[in-house]
């Protein structure tokens, strides 16, 4: 708090006096400081977990979505070591090719030029994308594909975990991945 000095004696002194400077006692202040920081920092989360949700339905019975265009269809496998193989249309008659995680941006872009350069229809320029994760492959690869079809802007992709073809399980298997 302020203090002022005030005579002892009690009496007024003549002539010029000397006005002392007040000085403030910010005791109470450090204390209400320490407790608002305490509050909140007790109140508050430091950092949430950053985790991607995909809800997939579980349809009562199988559903048939029938067949993808093979034309604009893209078919990304993703293995392990950051390993992937990409095709175009249908897995039996597809050339399937190896390639690594970092570059399948450049894949998926010139794809997806080729798609709307062959079709005439705005609804048929857009590249299907089929994302098929396999038991080798891991959480980080997976999540980098997804931010790859939004960076894309590729607007339809599936996610299909389940349904592995024979020559597609057969092509990873002779590569090792």
């Amino acid at each position: 708090m302020a203090t002022l000095n005030i005579p002892q004696n009690g009496k007024a002194v003549k002539g010029r006096t000397k006005k002392p400077l007040p000085s403030v006692d910010l005791t109470a202040m450090v204390d209400l400081a320490f407790l608002l920081i305490t509050f909140f920092m007790l109140t508050t989360s430091l950092a949430k977990m950053k985790a991607l949700e995909i809800a997939k339905p579980i349809p009562p019975e199988p559903i048939d979505f029938g067949d993808y265009p093979a034309s604009r269809t893209m078919t990304i496998l993703l293995g392990k070591n950051n390993q992937a193989v990409y095709y175009m249309g249908e897995a039996k008659n597809a050339a399937m090719q190896m390639i690594n995680l970092t570059t399948i941006k450049k894949e998926i872009l010139s794809n997806k030029l080729m798609v709307a350069k062959t079709h005439s229809s705005a609804r048929e320029k857009q590249l299907l994308v089929i994302i098929k994760p396999t038991t080798t492959s891991n959480y980080k690869n997976f999540v980098d594909i997804i931010d790859e079809m939004n960076i894309s802007d590729i607007k339809s992709y599936i996610i299909d975990d389940k349904y592995i073809a024979d020559r597609e399980k057969a092509f990873l298997k002779e590569k090792g991945i």
